[in-house]
Formats: structure tokens, sequence, C-alpha cells
């Protein structure tokens, strides 16, 4: 089957990642930083580019590659150029259409694997990228960025959840993983339907939802039995149990009202599941998925801690500067964010010039914790 080659790869990523950079950006400038002005005056697009353009990259990257062929690069291509457009300040509907058309394709190459391997992982990933589809769709109808936010958030959480829900299959068997699993996903979709129709009773609902969800991760899931291991399996536990207390810890945020706009919980809510939780996940599992999507080697060393460390302690200041109404300390806690970010990427490119010096033999496993 001809598909894309590592190197032609690289650009759909960078597309990602200059997204990345600028929603960073813009989310300074949201708590009231200094920023270049082209940061800035993308503030109002701060959820578009970090989620939409960003996630929905390497989401749809990724998925591409475990699909093969040609067609599904077309997710990653749209995602980044809609993000590109953004950034150029063109048309909004425009971009808003290309996200649209991305998402239906990796909804397309999701229903795919489904076809193949029918399971409830795999219809969990599938409704994962339908939740982008539908929160794409409303921030069209609505015309309001926010009103996509529970879909958008959605689309992460149940995507992760969904990559984690497969590896529970290396546990001995639990009657009560599976239906608490789809009853909890489905107070999530709930929420998220409802929100746009009946904002608070809606918002409540995914809250709890996100909550149950959290709860039940820290209960099922393999990291519990993985973070008592070594090396990189131990750093990939401890990065998903630390994510879920966050995932928590933004639920929470949004039961007491967090997920509304103008919120005193907001930024709270927002970015515990955003950066807490979805970040966690990215930090434990690049390790694994840029092997995978560039073929190049990431060796485990201890200073993966040190990035993981910084995204806790940042976050948790964040958290405090808004709970004790500081903007001063949201403000540092904000650029304590931006800076583990940098020390991450610094420290994966650092791990692939160690990784290329390596012995060819040597080789990274796809998906073991």
């Amino acid at each position: 089957m001809t598909t894309l080659p590592p190197l032609a790869r690289l650009p759909l990523l960078v597309l990602g990642l200059a997204s990345l950079v600028t929603g960073v950006l813009a989310g300074l400038a949201r708590v009231g930083v200094s920023v270049p002005d082209f940061g800035a005056m993308q503030a109002g697009s701060h959820a578009a580019l970090m989620i939409g353009a960003f996630f929905g990259t390497v989401i749809s990257l990724e998925r591409a590659v475990a699909l093969g062929g040609l067609w599904p690069y077309l997710g990653p291509a749209l995602a980044g150029g809609g993000g590109v457009l953004l950034l150029a300040g063109g048309p909004l509907v425009v971009a808003q259409s290309l996200f649209v058309l991305a998402s239906a394709v990796l909804l397309g190459g999701s229903l795919v694997v489904t076809r193949k391997q029918m399971a409830l992982f795999t219809v969990m990933l599938a409704i994962g990228a339908a939740c982008w589809l539908a929160g794409n769709l409303v921030w069209i109808a609505a015309g309001r960025l926010h009103a996509a936010v529970p879909f958008w958030l959605a689309f992460l959480v149940l995507t992760i959840a969904g990559e984690r829900l497969e590896l529970t299959r290396f546990l001995p068997a639990r009657p009560a993983a599976a239906p608490t699993f789809v009853a909890i996903t489905g107070v999530v979709l709930a929420g998220a339907l409802l929100a746009p129709f009946a904002e608070a009773a809606g918002l409540t609902v995914f809250a709890a939802g996100l909550l149950a969800l959290a709860l039940w991760l820290l209960v099922f899931d393999i990291a519990r039995h993985t973070a008592g291991q070594h090396g990189l399996t131990r750093f990939i536990g401890i990065c998903l149990l630390s994510g879920y207390v966050w995932l928590a810890v933004g639920a929470l945020a949004g039961l007491g009202g967090g997920f509304a706009p103008g919120h005193a919980l907001h930024d709270t809510a927002m970015h515990a599941i955003a950066l807490g939780f979805v970040f966690a996940m990215v930090f434990g599992h690049a390790a694994i998925i840029f092997p995978a999507v560039l073929k190049v080697k990431i060796p485990y060393h201890p200073f993966f801690y040190a990035p993981l460390a910084l995204l806790h302690l940042s976050l948790a200041l964040r958290v405090f500067g808004g709970l004790a109404d500081q903007l001063a300390l949201r403000q540092w806690g904000a650029l304590a964010n931006a800076l583990t970010l940098a020390v991450f990427v610094a420290t994966m490119l650092v791990s692939v010039i160690r990784g290329s010096r390596q012995p060819s033999g040597r080789t990274v496993r796809r998906r073991t914790t």
C-alpha cells in the first residue's frame, strides 16, 4: 500500500507546531501577559489553534500513519491548513470549513478502523472524532467559538480514554469496567449535546461525566500497575495517573460553573483538563508516538520527569492564582506553562539526537503501557 514516507510527514507536524506556538502566545495574551503582536492578535482563537489546529493535526497524523495509504493524510493537512489560515488572518469561514473537512476525514478513517476491528475502544475513537466534527459544525452554526468547546474537549478526552480502554485487555477481566465506561461516556456526550440548547444544565452534566470518567480511569486503567515498574513504563504510568487527577480537578471546577466563560473558575476548569490532563498524556506517550510517526528513536532518560514536574508545578501555581484571585500568580503560572512546553520540546529534540547515535538494532516498542 502506498503511503506517505516519514520525511514527508514532517511538514504536516510543523504546521501543527506553528499553531501550538502561536496558540500558547495567544493564551498568554488572554491572561494579560505582553506577547508579540502576532500572538496577541490570535487571543480570540486560542482554543481553535490549540485543539483544532494543533491536536487535530497531531491526532489525525497518528491515525493516518496507523491506517496507511495516502487519503488519511488529508486530515492533518486540512487541520494544519486551517491553523495557518487563522494565523494569516484569512476568511474565518474558510478556516472553519477546513477544520470541518479535517474532522470528517478523521471520522472516516476511524470508521474504517472500526469496520476492520469492531471493539469498544475503536468505537470510542470514532465517537471522539465525531465530537470534533460536531464541535466544528457548532462553531460555524452558533458563530461563537465557546459553543464548540464541550465537543472539542470531548474529542480530546474520549480519544485518550478510548486508547486507554484498548489496554485494559492486559488486565484480568473485570465485568463492571465496560458497562460503566459506556454509561459514563453517555453522560459526557449528553452534556455536550445539551450545552448548545441549555448551557448551564448541559455544562453541569458534561462536568459530571468528566469527573466520573476521571474516577473510572484511576480505578480501571492499567497505569495503576505500570506506575510501579521501571524506566519508560513507570514514567508513562505516572504521567497517566497525574493526568487523571487533573481531569478530576477540571471536572470539579466545571461542576462549580467553571466551563462558563467569565466564571472565576473558568481558567482552572479549562487548563486543568487541556494542560494538566491532555499534556500529561502527550508527555507520557511522546517517546512512543513520535517514533511511530517520524521513524526516529527517542530513548528513555530520567530527565523526562523534568518537564512533567514543571507541568504540574506551573499549573498548580496558575490554579492557586485563580482561586486566590491573584492575577500576577496566574500570569506567572501561565508563563511557566509556556516554559514547560519549550522544555518538553527541547527534551524530545535532544532525545532524537541521542537516538540517532544508537545502534540501529535498538527500537522503541509500539504501545505496551
